[in-house]
């Protein structure tokens, strides 16, 4: 056997011409791992962050769709809430003011009749303030065109001097609240005349001038 010599440790081998410095790189290289080298769970790690980080953003894309969608139907929820509520109230004002319209028609004709006075005129005239104020308008006067959508005719006749049908006598007026007709007003009308052609203010003025020159040409009328 071989005598081990103390106090001397093993190098490891120096190639000829190297210097002791070259001897301890190459071992300190062959410990360590090249630099830039990146281990492989790293790149791993980096690809399983990126696909989540793509799923979250599919998630929170989703979440912002249907928080938009709620809010569009919320908005839609409260315009026809809206709608219904103002329906409601035009109805129920309109029901009212129709189980008035006879009272109306009442101090109507007392007034016609000058029937209207005393507290009786203060009371009737407040009645339809109030009913003014919620929205009733009165419509319906003579002389003008009859219309079917606004106008019931219950009275029918002949007429020379009108060139239409046209409303010659109201015996009830219409109302309205708005562009709602609650009741229409009730008429009397008249039609042309079948045949007749009537003659217009301007004719009949033309033909009086032409009289009146014809007798200034002749010295005018004989004074009796």
């Amino acid at each position: 056997m071989t005598e081990e010599t103390p106090g001397f440790e093993e190098k490891p081998d120096v190639p000829s011409g190297a210097t002791p410095d070259d001897a301890e790189l190459k071992a300190a290289d062959s410990s360590t791992p090249e630099e830039g080298a990146a281990p492989a769970g790293d790149a791993n790690e980096t690809a399983g962050l990126v696909a989540q980080l793509d799923q979250v953003r599919t998630a929170l894309n989703e979440r912002t769709a249907d928080l938009q969608r709620l809010q569009a139907e919320y908005q839609n929820y409260r315009r026809r809430v809206e709608r219904d509520r103002i329906a409601v109230k035009e109805i129920a004002v309109a029901n009212l003011l129709t189980e008035l319209l006879p009272v109306l028609d009442d101090i109507g004709r007392a007034r016609e009749h000058g029937e209207l006075v005393g507290g009786f005129k203060s009371v009737a005239e407040s009645l339809e303030t109030v009913a003014a104020k919620m929205g009733l308008q009165q419509f319906g006067k003579e002389g003008e065109p009859f219309d079917p959508t606004i106008h019931e005719a219950l009275m029918h006749s002949y007429a020379p001097d009108v060139t239409e049908t046209t409303c010659v006598a109201i015996l009830q007026p219409g109302y309205r609240i708005g562009e709602r007709t609650i009741r229409p007003a009730r008429v009397a009308v008249a039609e042309p005349q079948p045949g007749a052609q009537p003659v217009k203010a301007e004719d009949g003025q033309s033909a009086e001038s032409a009289e009146k020159a014809d007798d200034k040409e002749n010295g005018g009328p004989e004074e009796g």
